[in-house]
């Protein structure tokens, strides 16, 4: 019976396809990431790994599985954490979970442009500990969000969903990607192609939705940030490197741009507490795919990567 090991519990619905697929199946059931021993462990054990964003799977875990391991099933549309030129050689798959989260995260990124723009975590504060008196004149000023323009940074599924609902607030929508869209796209979505410079110095909220690649490692550092507009918004639902979180810290703290919307960070678990003690970031556990229908998707995609892989198929969401 083939073996199926979860490094983290997930939406039930994946281990019940599992199991009503014949196979045999373990899961880490404690609130903890397991460690990289651990790991290695399951690899030389197991057919399959259902694992998570926070789990390192470098060669070493590879070459453990080597002649065992069929598919590494990575609950999450990004698999940096993963060593997919040593599976590949290995010839073990490796599958995410694309286009079934772009919805959520998207939904979240706007969540976090309005309570910035708003100041709606500093206000609730305000609220709850008694403070307010009444209405003042410039009680908590914030930012237009509509007819203003928003930079979106990477334009795959989850910017091109970011862009759509720009619309409804009249918004100028740039946007920067590797390889530009055809105008066709452009025109239906409403957006505009720019350099990268031009960007950041037009736009007044800026949100990022590029993979963390060599080239995207620190692509808003401080040559990015002083060409800002002081009243600029940033947005990170995308990967927490992808940004200098020094820098961008030394900007908000100086109050050189207005503020953050931040659900990934540079060290993730880790948040330096100069972050955290300012008043103009809104911060976010990682939760861009949090919805209950999105989350029992991608623990159905897992689950069917596994299952195609264990049959002898290619799995329907194999990222080489």
């Amino acid at each position: 019976m083939p073996k199926v090991a979860f490094t983290y519990e997930i939406p039930e619905i994946a281990e019940t396809k599992l199991k009503e697929a014949g196979f045999e199946v373990w899961v880490n059931r404690e609130e903890r990431t397991l460690n990289h021993d651990e790991i290695i462990e399951l690899a030389k054990n197991n057919d399959a790994l259902i694992t998570l964003l926070s789990d390192n799977i470098d060669k070493e875990v590879i070459d453990a599985g080597r002649g065992i391991l069929k598919v590494v099933s990575n609950y999450a549309v990004g698999y940096n954490n993963i060593d997919v030129e040593a599976a590949k050689e290995a010839e073990i798959y490796v599958t995410n979970t694309p286009g079934v989260l772009s919805d959520a995260t998207a939904d979240l990124a706007w969540a976090l442009l309005f309570a910035v723009a708003r100041k709606i975590v500093e206000s609730d504060k305000f609220v709850r500990e008694g403070k307010f008196v009444g209405w003042r004149p410039k009680l908590f000023l914030g930012y237009d969000i509509k007819g203003k323009t928003l930079g979106i940074i990477g334009m795959g599924r989850i910017g091109k969903e970011m862009a759509k609902r720009a619309k409804g607030f009249e918004m100028k929508v740039l946007y920067y990607k590797r390889n530009r869209l055809s105008k066709v796209e452009e025109k239906e979505l409403g957006v505009e192609y720019a350099e990268l410079e031009t960007l950041i110095k037009e736009s007044d909220y800026i949100s990022l939705h590029t993979p963390l690649t060599k080239e995207t490692y620190h692509l808003l550092d401080e040559k990015e940030f002083s060409m800002m507009k002081p009243n600029v918004i940033i947005i990170n639902t995308a990967r927490g490197p992808v940004i200098n979180e020094k820098v961008l810290i030394k900007y908000l703290k100086e109050g050189k741009i207005a503020g953050a919307g931040l659900d990934v960070y540079e060290e993730e678990p880790k948040i330096p507490q100069e972050l955290i003690e300012l008043n103009n970031v809104v911060l976010t556990p990682h939760t861009g795919s949090a919805t209950f229908e999105t989350r029992d998707k991608m623990a159905e995609m897992v689950a069917d990567n596994v299952i195609a892989a264990l049959k002898g198929e290619v799995p329907p969401n194999n990222v080489y």
